[in-house]
């Protein structure tokens, strides 16, 4: 696995079926429960087709120690393959809430993914995204330098680490296009209904309605704010105890040296050198991990509220321009 190329991948293609299927998973959990499932399809050169998917299940409290998930996705896979769908297993999707997805788990969990089948990738739908009139369905992989990083170990998430090897909150994921295709029959079906559907004139799509939205990225921005502040300061604290405790272990270090040369003039043998961690515990360095992660998912926040309060604009100024009464000339 060590010597496996790493897969690029320029376009993930989702079938329709696809996305109503994962769109119809997450309304009928609802926008406030996550829910997670996988992804099924094929690389064909460097296009991910994803071709079908299946839900996990939701299972009780009580239920959970008799249940594996690697068994339910083995026999799901199995009996698919026995009907003649594509049963390779390309990654998994998961619901978020307003953009909030960059977390350790889905870092873990596409880790496992993508070391295992290289060409996976997490598809992300967010259902209150979805309701401002934006279908948020995004594809996600993680970046090779970080698959790097993440198999050495966290001890390598230091400081001096993530300097070195040039890592930042802006190249830990990589957003893959995501292209959504129908069939020939499928878009002329659609067609039809559309041409049947009763047109409703009253629909309201200049309505500026849209402030519960910002407000609630807005919350969601000053939580992540907050808890990078938390984050700093913990750094702080451990920065000023560290540079006391250096100073105890110089101090410690001159007593014992100012022992040793008053017991060689009395003619006695010097202490034995002792272990300065025996006698200082060493100071845990706070994980630099979550600081990046807790980054880049508020530059996520800040990137969706750009994108959505432009469109805004836009219909504002068209208002204005509606309803502003004609010149006399």
């Amino acid at each position: 696995m060590d010597n496996q190329e790493p897969t690029k991948i320029d376009t993930v293609q989702v079938e329709g079926l696809v996305a109503l299927k994962i769109i119809k998973h997450c309304v009928e959990e609802g926008a406030s429960e996550g829910v997670q499932g996988v992804l099924l399809g094929l690389l064909n050169d460097k296009t991910l087709e994803i071709t079908n998917c299946f839900p996990h299940p939701k299972i009780a409290e009580d239920e959970m120690a008799d249940y594996d998930e690697a068994v339910y996705q083995m026999e799901m896979m199995r009996k698919l393959r026995d009907v003649n769908v594509d049963h390779f297993q390309v990654g998994w999707y998961q619901s978020v809430f307003l953009g909030a997805f960059i977390n350790r788990n889905l870092l873990e969990s596409q880790f496992n993914y993508q070391d295992s089948i290289s060409e996976s990738v997490v598809l992300t739908y967010d259902p209150l995204q979805s309701q401002q009139g934006i279908l948020s369905l995004k594809a996600y992989r993680l970046t090779e330098k970080l698959m790097e990083l993440y198999r050495s170990g966290e001890k390598v998430f230091t400081t001096e680490g993530l300097a070195e090897q040039e890592m930042s909150y802006s190249n830990l994921f990589e957003e893959v296009p995501v292209v959504i295709k129908n069939s020939n029959l499928i878009n002329a079906l659609v067609c039809e209904i559309e041409s049947k559907l009763p047109r409703h004139d009253n629909q309201q799509f200049l309505s500026l309605a849209t402030g519960s939205y910002l407000e609630k990225s807005v919350h969601l921005l000053i939580e992540g704010v907050d808890e990078l502040g938390q984050d700093s300061q913990k750094l702080h604290n451990y920065q000023r105890n560290y540079a006391r405790q250096q100073q105890m272990i110089d101090q410690w270090r001159q007593k014992r040296q100012a022992e040793n040369d008053l017991r060689r003039t009395r003619g006695e043998p010097p202490l034995p050198d002792e272990d300065v961690n025996k006698q200082f515990r060493p100071l845990q360095l706070p994980p630099r991990l979550d600081n990046l992660l807790t980054t880049a998912q508020l530059g996520t926040y800040c990137e969706q509220m750009h994108s959505f309060a432009s469109q805004n604009f836009a219909k504002l100024f068209v208002a204005e321009a509606v309803q502003k009464p004609c010149e006399k000339e």
